[in-house]
């Protein structure tokens, strides 16, 4: 009795072990994953997306908790950067309803029809984030030109937050990388779009908390922490480096992770 108590101890033990470095795992993504964010001005979705789906995780659990999480995240880093005045209130203003409204849409498609096709999803998405990598690493090699105006930024903001709800990432991508070739100053544009994103991420979790409940705690925990606690330090770094390498960076992860995931689904 007493050696069937003590493996059973142990076993316990062992279990609580994992559990932990499992925790860590999600700790240090969330961690890496928003310092690039503030850092680059895009990337927490992509970055936090490439790692849980490698880890074999269903495509609206994944964006899900990168969403869950990314309100906690966003928050910390818009407030960062709202008080070091690296936000443009009407580019906020412009963005702001649009995101939200692409960003609903997007988890409920998700939360519906993500599972039940879950064999082409995945596909799909690794394909979304080729040519979304593949969009922004051509941008690294242009000419950014003088300041001009964006044409249909509500459409862009849309677009934005439904494949970042709907593809577990790509709001920074793709309304970062474009206002910054419209050239838009870094500093302000990392600034208003991570404001933004606060606003966004929080419509996508509610959408995704109210049809798919809430079983990914220790995933969002993790994501919550390692996330706040790189918050400041990334709106210290924003629109430090130099544009070309923000794009040349972001581009390669995602082309990268999309090959390998194409990889994955066909090899």
């Amino acid at each position: 009795m007493n050696v069937l108590t003590l493996a059973i101890s142990w076993e316990h033990i062992w279990e609580m072990v994992s559990s932990a470095q499992t925790f860590y795992i999600f700790v240090a993504i969330g961690f890496v994953a928003q310092l690039i964010d503030g850092l680059l001005g895009m990337g927490y979705g992509v970055v936090t997306a490439i790692s849980l789906m490698s880890l074999n995780m269903s495509p609206a659990t994944v964006s899900a908790s990168i969403h869950t999480a990314e309100v906690f995240a966003s928050g910390a880093s818009g407030y960062s950067h709202y008080r070091l005045g690296n936000v443009n209130r009407r580019l906020f203003r412009a963005l702001l309803v649009p995101g939200v409204l692409g960003a609903v849409s997007g988890a409920f498609l998700l939360s519906y029809f993500g599972e039940h096709f879950s064999a082409w999803v995945k596909p799909t998405l690794a394909v979304y984030l080729l040519l979304l990598g593949l969009r922004i690493l051509r941008q690294a090699f242009q000419q950014i030109g003088p300041s001009r105006p964006v044409k249909h930024i509500g459409w862009l903001a849309g677009a934005g937050g439904f494949l970042d709800s709907f593809g577990g990432g790509g709001w920074g991508p793709l309304v970062t990388s474009t206002l910054l070739m419209r050239g838009r100053a870094p500093q302000y544009v990392i600034g208003s779009v991570s404001l933004t994103e606060f606003f966004v991420t929080f419509a996508s979790a509610l959408t995704f908390f109210a049809t798919l409940g809430f079983t990914y705690w220790q995933v969002v925990l993790g994501l919550i922490v390692g996330g706040v606690a790189a918050a400041p330090l990334a709106a210290r770094l924003a629109g430090r480096l130099p544009v070309r390498w923000m794009f040349v960076g972001v581009g390669l992860i995602v082309i990268v992770w999309s090959l390998w995931a194409l990889y994955k689904a066909f090899g």
